[in-house]
């Protein structure tokens, strides 16, 4: 199992002057062991012995007791592969999403998804970066403005492909900050007008993207004007812009990620949780 959490730090611990291909080359995505030592660490730390899980469901709710969004699907996916000695892989997809399932209820506790789960085991492709990318954002911003007017407050170009240089998965992540996000009667229909339809809300964040079936290469974030959601990814963006080593630890993050976990989108989002939570100083 990689430790992803050890590879977020290194924005932290490592001399930029020193990091280079042999640091994450290390990285065994085939070693035996089936739990990490941060997780065996984080374990101990709320008073459970790492090689005597017998319910790794109520470890896990004991890990986010204590360390909050830090306790991500893949500390879940550990224990569940240290306690039935095989690795996650081996898990159908149904048994996958019922583990998802169980963190997300934790984790978003008030999320609700409209449509399939199953789409979230796709295989994660990233590309080289694209310089065609701003003016994809470009053309999707005059395509939201149009349909939503004053509505939208601003709209943002966020996630890797707004960040010049940094290697993505193809698909354009726009940030539309509306007056009054709960008031879905103001944008929804306008939205999914674009062909691009609603498929997850929580309080202050409504998602889609296109379709099950359809080229999935944009999705769109509605979020609350003013709100930690519209800071938090316009501070994450601006600082991968301006941090060229910051950028480059996320871009092997990600590789390293989208290796381990080929067809789980949501085990590749979820591995990048402490790095984001690090780079924006929480805890």
């Amino acid at each position: 199992m990689v430790n992803v959490r050890a590879l977020s730090d290194k924005l932290h611990t490592c001399d930029p002057g020193i990091i280079d291909e042999q640091l994450f080359g290390r990285v065994d995505l085939h070693q035996n062991s089936l739990m990490d030592a941060d997780l065996r660490d984080r374990l101990v730390t709320v008073g459970l012995d790492p090689d005597r899980i017998s319910d790794p469901a109520a470890a896990y709710r004991m890990l986010f007791s204590s360390f909050g969004q830090r306790a991500t699907l893949l500390d879940r996916y550990q224990l569940e592969e240290h306690h039935r000695q095989i690795p996650i892989d081996k898990l159908t997809r149904e048994e996958r999403i019922e583990l998802w399932l169980e963190v997300a209820a934790l984790r978003y506790p008030d999320a609700e998804v409209i449509g399939s789960r199953t789409d979230a085991f796709e295989p994660i492709e990233l590309v080289d970066y694209d310089p065609g990318w701003p003016a994809a954002f470009e053309e999707w911003r005059q395509a939201l403005g149009f349909v939503l007017g004053d509505d939208a407050r601003s709209i943002h170009h966020i996630g890797s492909t707004s960040v010049p240089g940094l290697a993505a998965k193809p698909v354009i992540d726009v940030l539309v900050c509306m007056g009054n996000v709960e008031d879905e009667s103001t944008y929804v229909d306008e939205i999914e007008s674009l062909g691009v339809p609603l498929r997850s809300r929580e309080p202050g964040h409504r998602y889609f993207r296109p379709g099950k079936g359809e080229p999935r290469t944009v999705h769109i974030h509605a979020c609350q004007s003013g709100s930690d959601w519209e800071r938090d990814h316009v501070a994450f963006r601006d600082l991968l812009r301006s941090d060229a080593d910051a950028a480059w630890v996320y871009a092997e993050l990600k590789k390293v990620l989208a290796a381990t976990y080929r067809d789980d989108r949501l085990a590749y989002t979820e591995g990048k949780t402490a790095f984001i939570l690090d780079a924006l100083g929480r805890r």
